[in-house]
Order: structure tokens, then C-alpha cells, then sequence
């Protein structure tokens, strides 16, 4: 889906750039914090999954001159992956480590994104990342038909980043 044409608008920009500026905070953060390079984004329109089932997902709120969230989706095969590369060291159980890690990737993909659309980034202000996991699980965050929502492959599985985002 798409994020909001009004708040798009506002910013005197476009999706495709908000886009493109995404996937390189993604990147970027994957690049320096995980080790993966040159990440595939899978260019195609996907509807925010709201319904998980063996994932992890980190979200960490915005909130000021635009309200929302960014949330990392990882499935568990993947969030230990990322984990381990992170800390050096195999880690083969969903623990406090992976929450911490998601939280921290996802932290810094919203810190990087914000200023794309806020001044300087000093007008939105970051939550402390929440993270759930489970085998099965529903969010409900903001409207789903507002979200931007990114889905990229590492090895054949996916992962998403999506972006909720709302003029206050």
C-alpha cells in the first residue's frame, strides 16, 4: 500500500523518493550493524502484513511534527541470523539478545528515515523500541491502507520495513 497522498504531499515529495530514501536507510543500517550489503529490495506494491506467524517484529514509534511508526518484520530463521551476525557469535534461540538487536536495527532505520521528512529530524521524536514475537500474532497500527511497506530478501526469505506516517 501507500503511505497517505496528503501527508506526501506536505513534505513536497513523492512516494518514489520516500521510497528510494527508505531502502537506502535499510541498507545502510543492515550494511553497518549486520554485515549485509547490497540487500534485495523486492520492488513490488505489498499490502502491510498485519498477521505474523514465527517473526519477530521491533516498532518504534514517532511522534511530533509527524506521528507513526517504523516496524522491522523479521521471521525468526532471519532475526537469529541478524542477531548473530551482530554479536559475533551464533545465536540459535530467540532471546533477550534478538529483541534487543531488532529493537536497536529498527531504532536506527527510524532515526535515519525521520530526516527525510522532519527538520533536520529535531521536530520527531523516537519511542524506545517495543518488540513482539511469537508464533502466531495480529498488529493493528495506525490505517493499513496509509503504510508504506517494503519487502526485501535475504537467501530467499523476506523481511519487511514499513512506515506509518501522520501529520499531527
Amino acid at each position: 500500500m501507500a503511505l497517505n497522498p496528503a501527508i506526501v504531499a506536505q513534505l513536497g515529495t513523492s512516494e518514489e523518493t520516500l521510497t528510494k530514501l527508505l531502502v537506502n536507510d535499510v541498507n545502510e543500517v543492515f550494511c553497518t550493524m549486520v554485515g549485509l550489503e547490497d540487500l534485495l529490495h523486492i520492488p513490488q506494491v505489498i499490502d502491510p502484513v498485519s498477521h505474523f506467524d514465527n517473526c519477530v517484529t521491533a516498532m518504534v514509534g514517532l511522534a511530533g511534527a509527524y506521528n507513526g511508526m517504523v516496524s522491522l518484520h523479521a521471521p525468526h530463521k532471519l532475526a537469529l541470523a541478524f542477531t548473530s551476525q551482530m554479536l559475533g557469535m551464533e545465536i540459535t534461540e530467540i532471546n533477550a539478545d534478538v529483541h534487543d538487536a531488532l529493537g536497536e536495527i529498527a531504532n536506527m532505520i527510524a532515526g535515519s528515515f525521520k530526516h527525510h521528512f522532519s527538520n533536520g529530524g529535531s521536530d520527531v521524536k523516537l519511542s524506545t523500541p517495543s518488540v513482539l514475537n511469537g508464533k502466531e500474532y495480529v498488529i493493528s497500527a495506525g490505517n493499513p491502507a496509509d503504510t508504506l511497506s517494503l519487502l526485501f530478501d535475504v537467501d530467499s526469505e523476506w523481511f519487511i520495513v514499513s512506515v506509518i506516517l501522520e501529520k499531527e
